[in-house]
């Protein structure tokens, strides 16, 4: 579905991707992890055409974006939903128009057909009776389900999950793990997480990408992943202070 080649990004001279290539499977889930400021959340931006790389290609679902006019690249956002880390709520707006506001804004559906998706939304993630709250009401959890409502409603045929548990305790960041799991199954749609939650990510995800140094050093199963006797791989897995991402060595 989402394929990157060969990608080189820089800010300045700070280089951020360097050569990376990734195939995103169609309708799997797909975890990238890796340390922090290696680039993940600059490679989710260039899969919706929000960077533009300094070298490379991105292709999505077998066609370049790359030199899209405005209005075509709109087209192709169209096949994506994003959920943010601080689910990107409007706060002076209810939990009802922050769900409602992608229907009311791209579609013609009347007000009982919004009403109708939007309670389904919610009810798929399991809220209820939050209609009328605003996102200040909310718990951490909450707003992240409210996040994950509103980016299934125009039904996209990807997801891009920016660290989608960041500052949640254990057992809610379990509980949204879960229901982005159910809710990829029942819909079909292909995922992309970004996501440093190990082990919990071997759950949820059907392949996972190691990201470091602006490369993607292995990919592969859960399993695969976690039986890697790469260094790098395995000292990010187990969270081990000695080893080359504290040492600098490649």
């Amino acid at each position: 579905m989402i394929e990157l080649v060969n990608l080189h990004k820089s800010f300045g001279s700070q280089a951020v991707l360097n050569g990376l290539d990734l195939s995103v499977p169609t309708g799997k889930t797909t975890a990238v992890i890796g340390p922090s400021g290696e680039g993940k959340s600059v490679m989710l931006k260039h899969m919706i055409g929000l960077l533009t790389p300094d070298q490379g290609d991105v292709l999505v679902d077998g066609a370049s974006i790359l030199g899209l006019r405005r209005t075509e690249l709109n087209r192709v956002r169209e096949k994506f939903a994003m959920v943010f880390q601080n689910a990107a709520l409007f706060d002076s707006m209810t939990v009802y128009e922050n769900v409602a506001f992608p229907l009311e804004e791209k579609t013609s559906f009347s007000r009982d057909e919004i009403n109708a998706r939007v309670e389904t939304a919610l009810r798929e993630v399991g809220l209820k009776e939050v209609n009328r709250k605003y996102p200040d009401e909310l718990s951490g959890g909450m707003k992240k389900r409210v996040g994950l409502a509103r980016a299934l409603l125009l039904e996209p045929q990807i997801v891009l999950f920016d660290e989608p548990t960041t500052g949640l305790d254990p057992v809610i960041r379990r509980a949204i793990h879960q229901l982005i799991k159910e809710t990829q199954a029942k819909f079909g749609f292909t995922a992309v997480i970004v996501s440093h939650d190990i082990p919990d990510i071997f759950e949820v995800a059907h392949h996972v990408a190691m990201l470091y140094r602006g490369e993607i050093l292995q990919f592969g199963t859960p399993e695969e992943i976690q039986g890697s006797d790469h260094p790098v791989v395995r000292q990010f897995i187990t969270g081990s202070l000695d080893g080359p991402i504290n040492s600098g060595a490649a």
